[in-house]
C-alpha cells in the first residue's frame, strides 16, 4: 500500500466500551504513523448492553467499507459474542466482487469463514489492536512490511509436527467456539481436504472436550488432512491436563496430521494467518 491509503475499521462483534477509546486513539495515531488513514465505521462503542448497532446495523457498516472505492483493506477491532448475527445481512455478491480483504481474529472467525464459505475469498485472522499492546514494536514492523512492502513477516509462523511430517490444504478455523456457531448452516465451510485451524482464549478441559466432540459429530476428522493448533490461552496458563494435543489426538486417531503453533492464537505477540488459503508444510 502506498502512503495516504484509506483502511476501514470496523466492530462486528461486541462494541468498544468508552473507556477504551484512549487506546483506539492511539491505535489511530500508530496507523497514521505509518502512512495508513484509518476511517472508523458508525458502530464501534457499546450503545447498549455490548452492542454498537443492530446486527443489520453493524452489517451495513462493514458493507458500507467493501462499497467505497477509498477503502484498500478492512479491519475489525472487535472481539467476544455477537459477530454471527450479521452474517444473513452481508451482500457476498459484493464481497466476492471486491479486492479488499477483511482483517479480524476470536469472534470474527465467524465472518471470516462465512465469507470464505460464501464466496471462496479468503481473509486474515489477526487482530489489528496488536499494534499498540506489549509486542508493539515488533507487530508494528511485521505489519507495516506486511502490508507496505508486500513482504510475508507477519504470516510466518513457527510449527512443529506432534503427529505425522508434513500436511497441505486450505486453513479454515480460527477460534473453536466460534467456528463452530457455524455448524449447521450456510455459512460453514466445507471440511472435506482441508486444514483445520483450532485456537481458544477461554475454556478449560471441559470445554474443548465438548467442542472436539461437536467437531468429531460433524465429521471433521474424517474429513480435514490436518490439524493446526494455535495458542489455548485459558487451558495453558492453568497447565490443565490433559492438554489440548492429547485431547486433539484422542479424537483425530493415529494417522491425522497435527501440528503445533505458538504464533496464532490470542497473545499480544500473535501473527496473522489466512482463512482460504493453502497451507503446505516443506
Amino acid at each position: 500500500m502506498e502512503n495516504g491509503v484509506k483502511i476501514g475499521i470496523v466492530c462486528c462483534s461486541n462494541g468498544q466500551k468508552r473507556e477504551y477509546s484512549d487506546k483506539i486513539k492511539c491505535l489511530e495515531d500508530t496507523l497514521l504513523s505509518i502512512g495508513l488513514i484509518p476511517v472508523f465505521g458508525d458502530y464501534i462503542y457499546e450503545k447498549e448492553n455490548v452492542f454498537g448497532g443492530t446486527a443489520k446495523e453493524r452489517a451495513q457498516a462493514l458493507m458500507d467499507f467493501y462499497q467505497d472505492d477509498e477503502i484498500k483493506e478492512i479491519f475489525d477491532i472487535s472481539g467476544g459474542d455477537i459477530a454471527n448475527g450479521i452474517l444473513p445481512y452481508l451482500d457476498y455478491e459484493v464481497i466476492a466482487g471486491s479486492e479488499k480483504n477483511f482483517w479480524g481474529y476470536s469472534d470474527l472467525t465467524t465472518v471470516i469463514n462465512a465469507i470464505y464459505a460464501k464466496t471462496g475469498k479468503a481473509s486474515v485472522l489477526y487482530q489489528i489492536r496488536n499494534l499498540i499492546y506489549d509486542y508493539s514494536r515488533q507487530q508494528t514492523a511485521d505489519f507495516r512490511n506486511t502490508v507496505k512492502e508486500n513482504k510475508d513477516d507477519l504470516f510466518g509462523i513457527d510449527y512443529r509436527f506432534v503427529q505425522q511430517k508434513e500436511m497441505h490444504g486450505i486453513v479454515v478455523g480460527g477460534n473453536i467456539r466460534c467456528f463452530l456457531k457455524l455448524a449447521g448452516t450456510e455459512f460453514m465451510p466445507d471440511l472435506h481436504g482441508k486444514i483445520l485451524l483450532l485456537e481458544s482464549y477461554r475454556g478449560t478441559v471441559a470445554q474443548m472436550e465438548t467442542c472436539l466432540c461437536q467437531l468429531e459429530q460433524l465429521g471433521a476428522f474424517d474429513k480435514v488432512a490436518g490439524i493446526l493448533l494455535g495458542t489455548f490461552t485459558q487451558m495453558e496458563a492453568e497447565k490443565c491436563q490433559p492438554d489440548m494435543v492429547a485431547l486433539v489426538k484422542k479424537f483425530a486417531g493415529e494417522n491425522l496430521p497435527i501440528a503445533v503453533t505458538r504464533d496464532i492464537g490470542h497473545g499480544m505477540n500473535a501473527k496473522g494467518i489466512w482463512i482460504g488459503r493453502e497451507f503446505a508444510t516443506e
